[in-house]
């Protein structure tokens, strides 16, 4: 089985398959017929729980104990179909998918056998996604993740795709020319009708991608910006040995000596505190992490402290590592120059990502960077550059659990 990472693709090895999305909470899931220029022939191209058939492509309630499901025959969808979209929406009207993660996974759906699963990353305001798609190329059928996302709902997803939003008026009989227009009439009740939806705010424009911006090392080095996030994926495969998260600092132009402490908080699902790391406890998560000790001056070329991170022992409820430098004796970040961290492979010493703090505000702490581990298993890295004012670890446990 595939973990799929934003954009990334595998051929399909059966003609059918049926695509669910679970989630800690209901969802929505609904399938969307493309011709070549993206958009839906008709409203009867939008297949959902109301509307559940179409050619080669059947909605399939999972009845309240399993993920709803879209399925698609590619040997039944008609010619001029080129794609076939699987979108998801929190069931509870106004809920967003911050704090949950959803997954889909792609199945034989004759037997049920998994053939690659995809979670979106980063997820927030988003109040309905387009999670995977099956899409015809060359000849060959295969699946995509996506993981687009809207802030404005189904509505958003159907509107960019051709589905009509507002049910058309029937028609009014011819009136006077001087006679006001007669007011619309409801919609045939035979046309199926999805309540989720509603006319899209115009001001609500669609959120970003979902991952937008983000890269793997497959290019070597990466230089992280700000909220730019790094897959630690190479070759398309996790990077799952051994790391150095290398911090390191200078005093400012003919500043005193600067005691800056760097640490790792680790969290657990639901951003549970599990364990902190630092100049007072050097080894945490039975020595999966471990601290290089304390830096008294920053002085000095190279990495000021290290931490030195084992991913492929991490054990499976550790999911966030966020590191911090905090200054114990009170000085501020203004008086820091060069504070930067980077990912090291501690096997060969290559330097895999590097983050630059740009910026300094007089606070005394800092949130470099964070470490998210995916549900598909692969490790991702963001740089942060969040100020806190707090001189110890301690202090940065509720920020960085709300950071993540």
């Amino acid at each position: 089985m595939t973990a799929m990472t934003p954009g990334s693709n595998i051929p399909l090895s059966t003609a059918r398959v049926a695509v669910d999305v679970a989630a800690p909470v209901r969802l929505d899931v609904s399938g969307l017929l493309l011709t070549a220029d993206g958009k839906v022939r008709s409203d009867d191209d939008f297949i959902f729980y109301n509307q559940p058939s179409g050619p080669g492509v059947t909605y399939r309630s999972g009845g309240g104990s399993a993920p709803d499901a879209i399925v698609v025959d590619t040997t039944a969808v008609p010619p001029g179909i080129e794609k076939i979209v699987v979108t998801a929406s929190p069931d509870e009207a106004g809920r967003t998918f911050q704090g949950v993660e959803p997954t889909a996974t792609v199945r034989n759906a004759d037997d049920g056998s998994p053939l690659a699963t995809f979670t979106p990353p980063q997820l927030g305001g988003e109040t309905a996604l387009v999670v995977i798609e099956i899409y015809l190329r060359n000849g060959a059928w295969k699946a995509r993740a996506v993981g687009q996302g809207y802030a404005n709902g189904l509505a958003g997803i159907a509107t960019d795709f051709g589905v009509s939003v507002e049910e058309p008026a029937a028609a009014a009989p011819p009136v006077p020319a001087a006679a006001p227009p007669a007011p619309p009439a409801a919609p045939p009740a035979t046309a199926p009708v999805d309540p989720r939806i509603a006319p899209p705010a115009p001001a609500a424009p669609p959120a970003p991608p979902a991952g937008s911006g983000k890269i793997n090392l497959d290019k070597g080095k990466v230089s992280l910006q700000k909220n730019q996030t790094v897959s630690l994926v190479k070759g398309g495969r996790p990077l799952l040995s051994q790391v150095k998260m290398g911090l390191g600092w200078e005093p400012a132009f003919r500043g005193k000596d600067i005691d800056l402490d760097a640490s790792v908080v680790a969290f657990g699902p639901d951003r549970k505190h599990l364990d902190s790391c630092y100049f007072g406890k050097l080894s945490i998560l039975n020595g999966a992490i471990k601290h290089s000790g304390d830096n008294l001056t920053g002085e000095g070329a190279g990495d000021d402290e290290v931490i030195v991170v084992d991913l492929g022992r991490i054990p499976a409820d550790a999911t966030g590592l966020v590191f911090t430098v905090n200054s114990f004796t009170g000085q501020k970040f203004t008086e820091v120059a060069k504070a930067y961290c980077r990912l090291i492979d501690a096997a060969t010493g290559e330097e895999l990502v590097r983050f630059d703090l740009t910026g300094a505000e007089p606070q005394t702490g800092v949130m470099m960077a964070k470490l998210i581990r995916q549900f598909s298993g692969e490790w991702e890295m963001t740089g942060m550059g969040e100020f806190v004012k707090s001189r110890t670890v301690r202090g940065m446990v509720k920020p960085a659990a709300k950071a993540l």
